[in-house]
């Protein structure tokens, strides 16, 4: 393939006329997917090499610290030490911990390479929000991320703590590494739901009025969600993940609302029906 080839699969341009809503052919795109696809994968090799780079000792100390904080925190009250379990664990958690920096790190590219490719399907005054949307989903990721960061050694200090005296609580840093990746992973993606449901309102899927009558099986939901999703067991980092959620979901209803009224719509899509009327389909 030539070099004018690659970088047309990098540009994903359509084959087919666009409409004036933005509507394109099915195989236009799937290009427009593979591109941005190809995108996202560039500038996460990218940020996978710079992650190998500063992986000793800058990483490994990023990594370490909340297991150091929680050790201290116990002051004696349990014993517990590291340790890699073989040959080619070193390796292999280099070449992990690379990869989940380089997912958080590339996160604000990728999360706009999602938006880039809904936006099309949208009106251009609905394509005006999601740029403001595209421009804040990363930093409300690592928001997310920092927050399962800072609750991590409480949450390690409780597990570790069950620990019965007269033993000692060997962590096999793989395992550990695992935990500390879906902790913040989680924390991360679930910062961004509130986004999506936005996201779902500019396309008309959801209306601020059924944000607002659904709101107590929403508070119910989000703590389930909290409970379930955190790797620990401690109330402590549930709170931290269900409160920032709520606070995100009320800032969505609010600019649900508000969206709402600017077009002129007062109450859900299909309150405009009767439940016993004739469907004109």
């Amino acid at each position: 393939m030539s070099i004018s080839g690659v970088l047309d699969l990098f540009r994903g341009r359509p084959h087919h006329p666009v409409g004036a809503d933005g509507r394109m052919a099915l195989s236009d795109h799937l290009r427009e997917l593979r591109a941005r696809l190809l995108k996202a994968t560039v500038f996460f090799l990218i940020a996978f090499v710079i992650g190998l780079v500063v992986y000793d000792p800058w990483l490994l100390d990023l990594i370490l610290d909340p297991y150091n904080d929680a050790q201290a925190a116990l002051e004696g009250q349990a014993e517990t030490k590291a340790y890699i379990a073989s040959a080619g664990g070193p390796l292999l958690l280099q070449l992990k911990l690379a990869g989940v920096a380089a997912i958080v790190a590339s996160s604000p590219f990728w999360l706009y390479q999602i938006w880039a490719f809904i936006v099309p399907g949208l009106h251009a005054h609905e394509r005006r929000w999601t740029r403001v949307f595209a421009a804040i989903a990363g930093p409300i990721f690592f928001l997310g991320v920092g927050t399962g960061y800072y609750v991590l050694p409480k949450g390690l200090e409780v597990l570790i703590g069950f620990t019965p005296d007269g033993l000692e609580n060997l962590v096999e840093f793989g395992e550990y590494f695992g935990f500390f990746t879906r902790m913040l992973l989680v924390f991360g993606v679930a910062f961004e739901i509130p986004l999506f449901v936005i996201m779902l309102n500019l396309a008309g899927v959801v209306s601020g009025k059924a944000l607002g009558r659904y709101r107590p099986w929403i508070i119910i939901g989000t703590f389930v969600f909290a409970a379930v999703a955190t790797p620990s067991t401690d109330p402590f980092s549930m709170l931290m993940l269900a409160l920032p959620m709520l606070l995100l979901f009320v800032v969505a209803e609010v600019i649900a609302r508000l969206v709402d009224r600017s077009r002129g719509r007062g109450a859900d899509r299909t309150d405009q029906w009767d439940d016993d009327a004739l469907s004109p389909l």
